[in-house]
């Protein structure tokens, strides 16, 4: 019974265009901002992890997806 109202609460909320997960801490235009600033070789992963509140990991991978999606060379500071 539990599942079946987990199950369905899950459609629902799918319905009315939320999906489940953890919200992003980085909007959509500090991640352009931080690619840029990789790309330019301004500030390595560390200062801008330190910049932005998150943790290094988080600034890592934004950099690898998007080196992977073809936005440009981007530096991570351990190069």
């Amino acid at each position: 019974m539990l599942r079946e109202r987990t199950k369905a609460g899950s459609q629902a909320a799918r319905k009315e265009g939320r999906i489940g997960g953890r919200r992003s801490k980085l909007t959509q235009t500090q991640r352009r901002e931080i690619i840029r600033l990789g790309r330019e070789g301004r500030k390595t992963a560390s200062d801008a992890a330190r910049l932005f509140d998150v943790h290094l990991a988080t600034i890592s991978r934004l950099l690898s997806q998007a080196r992977l999606s073809g936005r440009g060379n981007v530096s991570t500071g351990s190069e």
